[in-house]
């Protein structure tokens, strides 16, 4: 599978399906269809042709597509599992195959090709359950079998150590007690490790989201407005769209934030989702200007129905939560979730937006974590103090311009685009992150070590 990761990444890396598909707008629908079949044709043979010679030669002479169809279905599952596994991966190389699938599936392009290429992604519990072994999942040391073990700076080395032990003991176990004939203990070792991914990346992308709830939960309180730290914000007021005052401004934060990390808790779940309504047959999309460049505008049902699911639990939840409080609080704002409209235009581009969201937070959070270090050297220590009155001033400060500025409703064009929709929400914090250059804190950022927000795009 590395090995057909590799060959994939490095023909998406080279090529140009998008541009000469979508780039050329001019194009009549017959041509259109001919370029697709073209480009989707030329590009599967050299994956043949790259990664055995002989069969690809075949293919050139002959065009026998329909009989390496297995093949084609098993390299391009391979990238799309490591993307959903690694998000921050083939960051420019997932849009265009997800696009060339797509196009795959159009009955005119479909029809000429008479070959499926779009296999349904393997899981742990179809891989398992089709070889008798579906059991594993059920045994109690699966707990323990997938656990990570984070060295969070409170557990000391004995206890990793034998958090670790224990841990590769339960796979040991459970891959000798589920082998058989169908299934071997390495493959049952393999299944135990694809769902410890799973734990790391909940904790590389939902964690942080908890950790700024906590900041905020921390540092502020809604019934009580600390002097120089109100969360108010006003409408026309450094940008601001929305008009909130300290306790609903915090409520506001507060729930998105919930809501984000609903969504960063069920991202799997949704990616799967997102390619289904991707790549089908009856659901066509329309190639429009959205004023964000041509986009490829596609109704996202699936998606959609899990996205409002997601948005009512976390209503509920947070109206729990309020009347453990003794309070009785509504959700503050609207509970539009747009997909398949020019804001977004379809579920790949609602999936790059979400998982987007540790991008944003993980490097405020290092930031703020690193703070204290800073104190060690002295000259940094006294620009500390001077210029923002202590190391526990500038945490709130960088705090508190972060919950009232990337949660006030800009970022976009326009009032509807922007606002307090659920999408919206997310626009307003990546506007914040756009002008962190012109923060009074940003020295103290770079100080910090921060380079950015966005990270390596070419890996």
């Amino acid at each position: 599978e590395r090995k057909h990761l590799r060959l994939l990444e490095a023909a998406l890396s080279v090529s140009s399906y998008t541009d000469k598909i979508d780039g050329n707008t001019s194009l009549s629908k017959p041509k259109r269809t001919q370029a697709q079949l073209r480009e989707i044709c030329a590009f599967l043979t050299a994956l043949l042709v790259a990664a055995d010679y002989s069969a690809g030669k075949e293919l050139v002479d002959h065009h026998n597509f329909k009989e390496h169809e297995p093949f084609f279905q098993t390299i391009l599952e391979v990238g799309r599992r490591h993307k959903v596994m690694n998000p921050e991966k083939l960051r420019g190389e997932y849009g265009k195959l997800v696009y060339l699938l797509q196009d795959s599936k159009l009955p005119e392009v479909s029809e000429v090709l008479e070959l499926d290429v779009a296999a349904p992604i393997k899981s742990v519990y179809n891989y398992l359950s089709s070889r008798g072994a579906a059991a594993v999942l059920s045994d109690n040391l699966i707990t323990v079998a997938t656990r990570e073990i984070i060295a969070d700076g409170v557990k000391d080395r004995y206890q990793l150590n034998r958090e670790s032990k224990d841990k590769h003991r339960a796979i040991d176990i459970l891959a000798d007690k589920y082998a058989s004939r169908k299934i071997d203990s390495e493959e049952i070792k393999l299944c135990l490790y694809s769902i410890g991914d799973n734990h790391s990346y909940l904790t590389a992308n939902r964690d942080p989201v908890e950790k700024m709830i906590a900041y905020l939960t921390r540092y502020f309180r809604p019934d009580q407005i600390e002097e120089g730290y109100d969360l108010s914000i006003a409408g026309g007021e450094g940008g601001a769209r929305l008009s909130h005052s300290h306790e609903k401004q915090y409520l506001y934060v507060l729930q998105s934030l919930s809501l984000w990390r609903e969504i960063a808790h069920d991202m799997f779940r949704l990616w799967c989702l997102s390619e289904e309504d991707l790549i089908t047959a009856d659901n066509r999309y329309a190639l429009k200007n959205t004023g964000q460049g041509m986009q490829r505008v596609q109704k996202a049902p699936r998606v959609s129905t899990a996205m409002r699911n997601i948005l009512h639990s976390t209503q509920q939840r947070c109206a729990q939560m309020a009347a453990r409080g003794g309070g009785e609080v509504q959700w503050i704002g609207s509970s539009v979730v747009h997909l398949g409209d020019d804001n977004v235009p379809n579920a790949l581009v609602f999936i790059d937006k979400y998982t987007q969201v540790a991008s944003i937070l993980n490097p405020i959070i290092i930031v703020l974590r690193n703070l204290p270090r800073l104190l060690k050297d002295e000259i940094v220590a006294e620009y500390i103090e001077t210029t923002f009155g202590g190391i526990d001033q500038l945490i709130k400060d960088i705090l508190l311009d972060f919950f009232r500025s990337a949660f006030d409703g800009s970022g976009a064009d326009n009032f509807y685009d922007a606002g307090s929709c659920i999408d919206g929400r997310l626009t307003s914090a990546w506007n914040w992150c756009q002008h962190i250059s012109e923060k009074p804190f940003y020295p103290v950022f770079k100080l910090s070590g921060f380079s950015s927000f966005d990270g390596e795009f070419q890996k």
